[in-house]
């Protein structure tokens, strides 16, 4: 088995085919979206593919060392987390098409008017074994 994760975007990828945002959806629309992944992931734990999911609230801070007693807050000149991942999904899985078969299906959540979204959705697999020093050196 393997661990991938399978990260939700709001801006950095491609566009879905129904690109209506979410602050434009009905309060039934939301609980029909958030329904399809409950029932998802539900279905997920009873063949033991789930190992845990999250939505992230936009709220967010980045924050690095900067000396001896005072780690800043700061928003920096990166591109901010919040707006880019929205949720994510850790699967554990037999294979690398078992989880794009997943990631496929779970692209298809229904969105604004009930149709699926067919969003992109990342899937990134977990490092197998921990890098060695030689493997982590950046340049």
């Amino acid at each position: 088995m393997a661990k991938y994760l399978l990260l939700k975007h709001y801006r950095s990828a491609p566009a879905p085919v129904n690109n209506v945002p979410m602050d434009q959806w009905t309060p039934e629309e939301i609980s029909a979206h958030v329904q399809y992944m409950n029932d998802f992931a539900a279905r997920l734990e009873k063949t033991g593919e789930f190992v845990d999911g999250q939505a992230l609230a936009p709220e967010g801070s980045w924050v690095r060392y900067d000396g001896e007693g005072r780690p800043p807050v700061t928003d920096g000149p990166f591109a901010e987390t919040k707006d880019l991942i929205a949720g994510w999904m850790v699967i554990d899985v037999d294979s690398h098409e078992r989880a794009v078969e997943l990631a496929g299906e779970l692209s298809a959540a229904p969105g604004k008017d009930g149709k699926p979204i067919h969003e992109w959705l990342e899937v990134r697999p977990f490092l197998a074994a921990k890098p060695s020093t030689t493997e982590c050196t950046f340049k």
